[in-house]
């Protein structure tokens, strides 16, 4: 059976692989990108930042080094994603045949292979800044519960349980340095523990528990006191008490610390709104997930892809569902609580984030995006483990002592088998779709083409200026400016206020000549080449008064030398101009307002003699006048 994991874990990998080869970068990892371009990537401002009420030091981290070791390259944010994806994998099957037992059978095979085609994973496995959330915490949901199971199974008797609770407070520390939403880590795993032992060494009823002699000194002893009540509940509270309480005061402290530096509760928020959203995520996301849909994905760029089921589909869905529930129910002990609490987890998880997305002009397809519900795959891919793990349902005293859990429905092996590559084939349409409408963004052929233009044009100075609306839109400003997106390339021009050619990169990223809008006019100066009016502090004079803004000023003058004068608008920074000799044309971006432009030379000697200019902004030369 193991041999048959490794394959679909590898067979998930080589699918997932293509579909991170054949994408690129998309918003979010653009502002990362343009975060750790323009700051250091160990300082407490870049790790610690709240990006968009998220706080995710590790996922910055990454971020920041994938930039600084390969500036606007995909080919390492790509082997991120599969690498990461691998060891979500790995660590879920651990955790299958933890929770459902070894001779689960193809129980086990059936939970796995929901976990690694579930659409309900892929939209936030293709976009490099939600995967760095979401597929850490997938890892370490599917682990710490595998450790919280082994401890609670055990009584805390475990040899290596002191091990068992280092490591998985760790590793709930790290998930949540990627991830806030990690913090619902430990009431699954608490959830995942009592439900798992149930029916694992439990006493008749009315019969307390017994101090161990040879438990002395055991993580979560489980010793009693006259009158203690052997349950589900204080068998999974005591066994593993040690990592309940690590991990709550991990709990706190991240708490604490997320809303002192997060803005996550900022904006305005609907609470009619953040119903119709959890609903919509549930019925047009969720259920379709269950029959491998949606099949159709489509994009408003600069949108991600939504899914779009039909009705048939949802309503397929939901037969699906009710199917699966009536069968556990009816044949595995105890199933009605895992549902239970899997259906309080699916809607539960979903209240938050719509909340922080319930203003009114949320659209509600937000919700059709699916990127929200990676760790919703993993808590359903939970509860399969935890039923197919339940002793079957016997009409019998005699048959319920001999009910062994995890036992095989040798007759359902076909039945499982055929739904299985059904679901399969409908999931593999669902992920060709989702990969068709995730490569129609224009974002991987701009950064290419840019990269090649700065690389052609480094030896010229030049402005800085936004990324096309469709790549990134100005709300992520300053991080939608080239100067942030490119910073680190090294291959590149200097961006800078002042330049002697204006170019700029135009909606595909190609290098044309720029110009200047007439916003205003300079009048030209009232001397000649031969007689320059610039000879100390003078004044460009303008055809209207300029409100206060950043302008770009292009204007042709002739000097008698090569040397620096300075330039600037009322209530605005003086910018030092490099000027050359003989007649030229000078761009320079000032910020400020007034009726004039400021200049004095500051090379002794330097007198110029100035023409017509414009002042507006920079566009391409082809649409200005």
């Amino acid at each position: 059976m193991s041999s048959v994991a490794i394959a679909l874990i590898i067979a998930q990998l080589v699918v997932r692989a293509w579909l991170a080869a054949t994408g690129n970068f998309y918003w979010d990892d653009l502002v990362l990108i343009g975060r750790a371009s323009s700051q250091p990537i160990l300082s407490w401002d870049y790790l610690g930042h709240s990006h968009d009420g998220h706080f995710m030091p590790a996922a910055f981290l990454v971020a920041g080094i994938s930039t600084v070791i390969a500036p606007v390259n995909w080919v390492l944010p790509a082997i991120t994603l599969v690498v990461m994806q691998a060891l979500a994998s790995l660590a879920v099957w651990r955790m299958i045949r933890v929770v459902a037992g070894r001779t689960a059978g193809i129980g086990a095979l059936a939970a796995l292979a929901f976990y690694l085609v579930t659409p309900m994973t892929v939209p936030a496995f293709a976009w490099w800044a939600a995967a760095l959330n979401s597929l850490p915490m997938q890892a370490a949901m599917a682990w710490i519960v595998a450790d919280a199971v082994l401890l609670v199974r055990s009584r805390g008797r475990r040899p290596d349980a002191r091990l068992i609770v280092i490591r998985s407070t760790v590793i709930f520390v790290v998930a949540l340095a990627f991830f806030e939403k990690s913090l619902f880590i430990l009431p699954v795993a608490f959830a995942a523990a009592v439900l798992a032992v149930r029916y694992t060494g439990s006493r008749s009823p009315g019969t307390t528990a017994t101090a161990d002699p040879d438990a002395t000194g055991a993580i979560g002893d489980d010793r009693a006191t006259p009158g203690y009540a052997d349950t589900a509940l204080t068998r999974a509270f005591s066994a593993a008490r040690t990592l309940w309480a690590s991990m709550s005061i991990v709990f706190v402290i991240w708490l604490v610390v997320f809303f002192s530096v997060s803005d996550a509760t900022a904006g305005q928020h609907s609470i009619a709104q953040t119903a119709r959203l959890v609903w919509r995520s549930i019925n047009d996301a969720v259920i379709p997930s269950f029959v491998g849909g949606p099949w159709e994905w489509e994009r408003w760029v600069p949108s991600p892809p939504m899914g779009f089921p039909p009705v048939w589909m949802i309503v397929l869905g939901w037969v699906v569902l009710a199917v699966l529930v009536w069968w556990a129910v009816s044949r595995r002990r105890g199933a009605a609580g895992v549902v239970i609490c899997t259906a309080f987890y699916v809607i539960a998880a979903q209240i938050p984030v719509m909340w922080n997305r319930s203003s009114a002009n949320t659209a509600l397809e937000l919700a059709q995006t699916m990127r929200y519900l990676p760790d919703t795959a993993v808590v359903i891919t939970i509860a399969i483990a935890l039923i197919i793990g339940s002793p079957e349902r016997a009409r019998t005293a005699t048959a319920v002592r001999h009910a062994r859990p995890g036992a095989d429905d040798r007759g359902l092996v076909p039945v499982v088998a055929l739904v299985g590559a059904l679901a399969v084939a409908s999931a593999t349409i669902s992920l060709v779709s989702f990969s068709t409408s995730w490569r129609d963004d224009p974002t991987g052929d701009y950064l290419a083409t840019a990269k090649r233009s700065l690389a052609a044009n480094r030896d010229h100075p030049m402005f800085d200026q936004s990324l096309p609306l469709e790549v990134l839109l100005p709300v992520a400003y300053p991080n939608n400016q080239i100067s942030h997106t490119f910073g680190r390339v090294r291959d590149r021009p200097e961006f800078a206020v002042t330049t002697d050619r204006l170019n700029v990169l135009d909606s595909a990223g190609n290098l044309v000549p720029g110009a200047v809008t007439p916003a205003r006019k300079i009048r030209p100066g009232r001397g000649a080449c031969d007689r320059p009016e610039i000879t100390g502090p003078g004044r460009l004079s303008l055809d209207g008064p300029l409100i206060q803004w950043r302008w770009t000023i292009g204007v042709s003058y002739c000097a008698n030398r090569s040397g620096q004068l300075d330039m600037s608008l009322e209530g605005g920074r003086t910018v030092r101009v490099p000027v050359q000799a003989g007649l030229h044309v000078v761009y320079v971006q000032l910020e400020g307002r007034g009726r004039a432009i400021a200049v004095r030379p500051v090379t002794a000697g330097l007198t110029l003699h100035t023409g017509e200019g414009r002042v507006g902004e920079v566009a391409e030369a082809r649409l200005v006048g």
